[in-house]
């Protein structure tokens, strides 16, 4: 096994398949309500990615009963994971949160919870709650951090700094949460090296999963914009498997790559096709790092 997958470290916690459900709990964006900007980051459309926002809503509780019943089925999952996906799922009052998370509750094979969120929108009253899960569930906390650049960060409008997802790791390394990293892999302006000196700063911290993401252009969103005038292009399918083998190996090679893929509605993608091909994408990487002859892992330095 050249890198950690998701689905092995399921396996060894669980002894089962596990299937991750991912809902829209309605909650909010500080950056897309205002609180920071109406724009949102200038790749976003939670469309083209969260299935359950491109339909009418549903209550969590029915969401999380389709979810389980296909996973059930497809994957032939024993055990869960609620994953609150869309949007921040930390940005509401503390009483909204509590009623939000504790569906989860109702179902008696959901063995964990993960909650994906800004690094800006947690505080210790937050952390404390979904620290509480923890005593029955395996509880993540995903923060979408996308690069250690700030001036990536204020390119893309993410409205957060570098600064803010260390201070967000501090506040949560201490208790029984288990930390994921989202970043983002060809964004507007980055070169190879600055990609990569992300990749050596997540492996200092060890945490406990990355989430790789290739940068994809939605319909309606200002990348598409940018694409369009000609400012912006998409890492191509090699390119962008040359870039993550190198980015795995500066990884810690105990953490866990939850995704390296992109999932992308077909009638909102504007570009690259290849984001569609998702067996292809895995069956290169492997391909890669078998004739590289490398591993997740194979460059990292401890502290």
């Amino acid at each position: 096994m050249r890198y950690y997958k998701f689905s092995s470290y399921l396996k060894e916690q669980f002894g089962c398949r596990v299937h991750k459900v991912s809902i829209d709990a309605g909650f909010s964006c500080p950056n897309k309500d205002g609180r920071f900007s109406r724009d949102g980051c200038i790749f976003c459309d939670n469309r083209g990615f969260s299935f359950n926002t491109r339909i009418t809503p549903k209550p969590v509780e029915i969401q999380i009963e389709e979810g389980m019943k296909i996973g059930k089925i497809r994957f032939k999952a024993e055990k869960f994971i609620v994953y609150f996906q869309a949007y921040t799922n930390t940005y509401a009052p503390l009483e909204v949160l509590k009623e939000k998370y504790r569906v989860v509750k109702k179902f008696n094979s959901i063995v964990g919870i993960a909650i994906g969120t800004r690094p800006d929108t947690v505080d210790e009253e937050i952390l404390n709650l979904i620290e509480s899960y923890s005593r029955e569930y395996e509880v993540w906390i995903e923060y979408g951090l996308q690069s250690i650049h700030d001036k990536t960060l204020k390119l893309i409008n993410r409205n957060h700094t570098y600064r803010d997802f260390l201070k967000a790791v501090e506040a949560t390394r201490d208790r029984n949460i288990k930390i994921c990293a989202h970043v983002i892999l060809g964004l507007p302006g980055e070169s190879e090296e600055e990609i990569l000196t992300t990749a050596k700063e997540l492996g200092k911290f060890r945490l406990d999963g990355v989430k790789i993401h290739p940068l994809h252009i939605i319909k309606g969103t200002k990348l598409e914009g940018l694409y369009r005038e000609g400012e912006y292009k998409p890492f191509g399918l090699d390119e962008y498997v040359g870039v993550l083998v190198k980015f795995l190996e500066y990884l810690c090679p105990d953490t866990v790559i939850q995704r390296i893929t992109a999932d992308c509605y077909r009638q909102l993608l504007v570009a690259p096709e290849w984001i569609l091909k998702k067996s292809l994408l895995l069956q290169r990487i492997e391909k890669r790092l078998e004739e590289k002859n490398t591993f997740q892992g194979r460059l990292f330095q401890n502290g």
